[in-house]
C-alpha cells in the first residue's frame, strides 16, 4: 500500500504522480502495523456508536488558559484550549524548544502539571538549558523517551494539563517497522497523540522540523490531523523572530507573534514600531513606511544610500527587500523623475533586520532613495504609504485606517498617501504621481 505525503490518498501501487492531487514523486510506501489492534496500548477512545441531533448536544465549557506570553496567546486565538493539538515548526536553532520550555515553566508556576517529552536531548542537557532560562519548577516533569506507547502511559499516569513533544520526528511506535521520522511513524504517532488529547482534554504541542522548502518535514496529512499549525520564522543569526499561524480551528490565521531572542530566552515584543524606528529626524536617506503582518500594523524605517559607483558596473544591493523589486523601482524613478542613477551605487536596508515584501512600502523606498541622492532630509514626522505603478502613479493600499492609526499613535503627523484613496481621512497629504514627492522637500542638487 502506498499513500501520498501531500494529500494522504492511498493507492495500491506506486506511480510517479499522485492520482488524486497530482503531486509528483509524493507516493510513499506504508508499512503494515504489526500485531492486532486490540493488543495496542493506545486507549480505545470514546467513539460514538449512534448519531445524535446536533442541537441536542450539550456543550462542555472548556475555557482557555493563558501561557503568560501575550504574543503566543494572541496567535492561538486567545490562549490554550484543553484538548487542542498544535504543531509548531521552524528551522533548527530558531527557538522552538526554548519557547516551549518557557511556556511549560510559566504554566508550572501556576500549579499546572506539565509534561515535557524529549526524544532528542538527555535530561542533563535539558536541565542545563532550563537553568539558563530559569525554567525549573516542581510541577514541570521531564521524560526523555522515544516510544509513543511509553509516552502515552506516562500521560495516563501523570494526567498533566499540558504535554510538549520534542519532536514528532524523533518518536516512534513499536507496532510499526519503519524508523523514526518515516512517513508511517509520523502519521501514526500524530494520530496517537491526537487521540489521547481529545479523549483526555489535554493540550499537546508537537515540535516539528522543517524541510529546505520551509514546511514541516513529513507527510502533509499530519497538518490536517492537528488543530493548529504554527511556524517560527526568522534568520538564526537575527534576534527577531516571528511566530505565524497557517491553520487554526479555534481562532484567526491573521495573527502573528513577535519575539526577540536574548541570553535568558525569548522576550515578546509588544510594540514593534518603536523597536524598528530611529527617532533621529536628521538622517539623510531615511524614510518611514508602514507594513502589515497578519492583522497588526507596525512602522518600519527604510534606509537608502546612493553614492557614485566605485566600479564600472553600479551595484544594486538590498537587505530585507526583494532585489528585483528594487531594480523595478529604480527604473520607475529614472523614467518618471528624470533622475540618472546609472552612475551610482544604490543600497537599501530595512532597519531591524526584518524582511518585507509588501507593496505599501514602495513610496517610502522611493522617498528614501531621492533623499539620499539629493542629500536632503525629509520633512519631520513624515510617513509614506503607497504602492507605485509602472508609470509612476501612486496607488492606495489596504487597511489604510489601521496604518494611519499606528502612525499617529507614534507621533507621525505628516502622512503622505495616494490621491486614489476613496476613504475620507483628515489631515493627510494626497499625491497622484511620484513627481509630486519633489514638492515635499527642497532639491538642491
Amino acid at each position: 500500500m502506498f499513500f501520498c505525503k501531500e494529500c494522504g490518498a492511498e493507492v495500491n501501487k506506486w506511480s510517479g504522480k499522485c492520482p488524486v492531487c497530482g503531486a509528483w514523486n509524493s507516493l510513499r510506501e506504508s508499512s503494515r502495523i504489526i500485531g492486532k489492534k486490540k493488543n495496542s496500548r493506545i486507549p480505545a477512545g470514546t467513539n460514538q456508536k449512534t448519531p445524535e441531533i446536533l442541537k441536542n448536544i450539550e456543550l462542555k465549557s472548556h475555557s482557555r488558559f493563558s501561557s503568560q506570553i501575550n504574543e503566543f496567546d494572541g496567535v492561538l486565538g486567545g490562549g490554550i484550549i484543553p484538548g487542542m493539538v498544535v504543531l509548531i515548526g521552524g528551522e533548527p536553532g530558531i527557538g522552538k524548544s526554548t519557547l516551549m520550555l518557557q511556556i511549560s515553566s510559566n504554566l508550572a508556576k501556576q500549579s499546572k502539571k506539565v509534561l515535557y517529552v524529549s526524544g532528542e536531548e538527555s535530561p542533563q542537557q535539558i536541565k542545563i538549558r532550563s537553568k539558563r532560562l530559569n525554567c525549573v519548577d516542581d510541577n514541570l516533569f521531564l521524560l526523555c523517551n522515544n516510544q509513543v506507547e511509553d509516552i502515552i502511559d506516562s500521560i495516563m499516569e501523570l494526567e498533566p494539563e499540558l504535554v510538549i513533544i520534542d519532536s514528532i520526528q524523533s518518536v516512534y511506535r513499536n507496532s510499526i517497522e519503519n524508523a523514526p521520522g518515516s512517513v508511517s511513524q509520523m502519521r501514526e504517532s500524530t494520530a496517537s497523540f491526537t487521540h489521547i488529547a481529545k479523549t483526555k482534554n489535554i493540550p499537546i504541542f508537537l515540535i516539528g522540523h522543517v524541510t529546505k522548502e520551509g514546511i514541516v518535514a513529513g507527510p502533509k496529512i499530519i497538518e490536517h490531523m492537528v488543530d493548529t499549525v504554527l511556524y517560527f520564522e526568522g534568520e538564526t543569526k537575527n534576534f527577531y523572530k516571528i511566530l505565524r499561524t497557517t491553520k487554526n480551528r479555534f481562532g484567526s490565521t491573521n495573527e502573528i507573534g513577535l519575539f526577540e531572542m536574548l541570553s535568558n530566552g525569548l522576550k515578546e515584543i509588544r510594540n514593534p514600531s518603536q523597536l524598528f524606528l530611529n527617532k533621529d529626524e536628521n538622517n539623510i536617506g531615511s524614510a518611514v513606511g508602514c507594513m502589515l503582518e497578519g492583522s497588526r500594523a507596525f512602522l518600519v524605517e527604510v534606509q537608502a544610500l546612493v553614492s557614485p559607483a566605485s566600479y564600472g558596473t553600479p551595484q544594486r544591493v538590498s537587505i530585507g527587500f526583494d532585489y528585483k523589486k528594487l531594480a523595478l523601482l529604480l527604473a520607475i524613478i529614472e523614467k518618471n523623475l528624470s533622475v540618472n542613477l546609472r552612475q551610482n551605487d544604490v543600497f537599501i536596508n530595512i532597519a531591524g533586520g526584518i524582511k518585507v515584501s509588501e507593496p505599501a512600502l514602495d513610496l517610502a523606498i522611493i522617498a528614501a532613495i531621492i533623499s539620499s541622492f539629493r542629500e536632503v532630509v525629509l520633512p519631520p514626522e513624515s510617513i509614506f504609504l503607497g504602492e507605485i505603478g509602472l508609470n509612476g502613479d501612486v496607488r492606495s493600499v489596504s487597511q489604510i485606517e489601521k496604518r494611519i492609526k499606528e502612525a499617529r499613535k507614534l507621533g507621525y503627523r505628516n502622512i503622505i498617501l495616494s490621491d486614489r484613496e476613496k476613504k475620507s481621512i483628515a489631515n493627510v497629504k494626497r499625491i497622484k504621481h511620484i513627481g509630486q514627492l519633489l514638492s515635499f522637500f527642497p532639491l538642491n542638487k
